[in-house]
């Protein structure tokens, strides 16, 4: 014979007792979660605001509103409007993002804008003289026919001044071991090589 069923006392009974119990230690985590998940957003929308940063490029200031993750390369073509630097692999590896920042080179799509405020930056677009005078190392490029397609062109130009710059273009071996990061796919490396050399002379301290 089957047992009466027993109601509970005031509507509980252990299994609804149970099944709230697992319920609420199981919504804990994600209401932890949820809570933990709020506090940074506010922090990082804030990081997202522009930030005015001023620039000196070419010897001309520029006040631009930029995130602050906005990268020196983004910040010369998407908001200076200065796109002879090229953009190529975007990650420090093909050297077509090449400007002079202080003198020396550096690849810009690995640096941030705002490092660079209060410092010289140097792109191609400022190596011509005001009466239209191409830079020496401009005009031995033209001079070998040290490009095909052109589109390195740029980071090589400005990579090479700062070889010059740094003593590292006393032979040919050291330009192309020194020049190495800069990638040309049309491979004109020889007549880049026999451009610096006709450069290196005129280009020291330019």
């Amino acid at each position: 014979m089957s047992q009466p069923t027993v109601l509970p006392r005031h509507g509980l009974s252990r299994r609804s007792f149970m099944a709230g119990t697992v319920s609420a230690a199981a919504a804990a985590p994600l209401l932890a979660s949820a809570a933990q998940a709020e506090a940074p957003t506010a922090s990082q929308s804030k990081l997202r605001q522009p930030v005015v940063t001023s620039l000196r490029i070419n010897k001309q200031v520029y006040e631009l509103s930029l995130d602050t993750r906005t990268s020196l390369l983004d910040a010369l073509r998407d908001h200076a409007g200065l796109t002879g630097t090229k953009k190529g692999c975007d990650h420090g590896q093909c050297g077509a993002c090449t400007v002079l920042v202080d003198g020396k080179r550096v690849l810009s799509c690995l640096s941030f804008a705002v490092m660079n405020e209060g410092k010289d930056i140097t792109t191609i677009e400022g190596l011509a003289s005001s009466d239209g005078k191409l830079h020496p190392m401009q005009q031995a490029f033209i001079d070998h026919d040290a490009f095909q397609c052109g589109y390195c062109t740029p980071g090589q130009i400005l990579s090479a001044i700062g070889c010059v710059n740094e003593g590292h273009a006393g032979s040919e071996y050291d330009i192309r071991e020194y020049m190495s990061g800069n990638i040309c796919r049309c491979a004109a490396y020889p007549n880049i090589v026999a451009a610096v050399l006709q450069a290196r002379d005129e280009t020291k301290g330019a």
